[in-house]
Parts: C-alpha cells; structure tokens; sequence
C-alpha cells in the first residue's frame, strides 16, 4: 500500500490548476513522465496516445488560436501544455506491442473501431499521464475547452492524430484554484452486486 503522503499527492490533496509559478519543467521531467505512464494498461497494449509538448513561446502561439477564451491564460503561462491526442494508425505497431496474434487485422479498414479505441485508451493514457506528472512533483490543469478541428489541422496536417484533451503541467499556483468541489459518497455512484 502506498503512504498516505503518496496517496495525498496523487489523489486527495491533487487539484486541477488554472495558474502556475514561473518554474520552468525540465525536459528530463517530461521523460520522466512518459517513462511512467507508458506502463499503465490498454486494450491488447495498443498504446494509442501521442503526446505533443507544447514548451516554447513560438509553440504556444501556434497553439493560442485554437483555444476557448477561459483556457487561454492559464495554457499561455503553463511551463508545458501537453496535447493527448490518439494515433489513428495506431494498429500500424501491435505487430511489435501485441505480437502473439495479428491484432492488427482487429482494426485496419475499420475505422469506427479505430475511433472508439483509440479515443478510449488514450484517454486512459491521458489519465495515466496526470498520475505520472503528479508523481514526479507537477500539478496538472487539464482542459477541453479548444478547438480540436483547427487544433489538429495546426499541429497534424498529416491528419493521422486527433486530440482528445490538453494538459497544462508545472507548479501550480495554490493563490488560483477554486475551493474543491464535492465529490459523491460511495453509495450515491457505485453498487456491489
């Protein structure tokens, strides 16, 4: 079992933040991260998610225009904003990530199957994602409030990714969250049968 300090960082005392110090995340944390969440499970080990680090100045301008009016402070002072998109060619690697069955001939020329794969498990991925970033000493502000069209024609004009969700990471600035929201008892949203 984890420490209660571990689970305070990763789930009680872990907010969604809207402002940040200014203290840079190195790329060495940005390792970090991907080397933990890639071990979170998929279906079949597909491993659909793509994250694109969005860290420079010129990076974050590409990135101002496709984003709703409330998101745009908060992503424009984010150290890093990461884009968690899906690879919609992800089948193309389960020879190597899936090898004891052709998994592959699961998905190719299917692509309502790709869709809904893909989004799902890289949205696991996405979660996995925040875990990791909590666990390496980062706060998280996710948000969906962009323009996932234009987004994707901005930073994928080969078309093979889709976003899914953005994801500030840094230090957050405690002076800027909201007070925690509730959350519902056990018995108002899960049942033992």
């Amino acid at each position: 079992m984890l420490t209660d300090d571990a689970l305070d960082t990763l789930f009680r005392k872990a907010r969604s933040h809207n402002g940040w110090l200014d203290q840079d995340v190195s790329e060495n944390q940005i390792n970090q991260i991907y080397e933990l969440m890639k071990f979170g499970p998929t279906a079949a080990n597909t491993c659909p998610a793509r994250l694109t680090f969005v860290k420079s100045a010129e990076a974050k301008e590409k990135l101002k225009p496709h984003l709703d009016e409330g998101n745009i402070e908060k992503s424009m002072s984010a150290p890093v904003v990461a884009i968690i998109s899906y690879d919609t060619e992800f089948y193309e690697k389960l020879d190597y990530l899936f090898p004891h069955t052709d998994a592959k001939s699961w998905y190719a020329g299917k692509p309502d199957k790709i869709t809904a794969v893909g989004s799902m498990n890289a949205t696991l991925q996405g979660a996995y994602f925040m875990m990791a970033a909590r666990s390496v000493g980062l706060d998280c502000g996710p948000m969906g409030g962009f323009n996932a069209e234009t987004l994707d024609e901005e930073f994928f004009p080969e078309g093979k990714a889709k976003s899914i969700f953005i994801c500030g990471i840094g230090y957050g600035d405690a002076e800027k969250i909201f007070p925690r929201g509730p959350r519902l008892d056990f018995d108002k949203a899960c049942e033992i049968i």
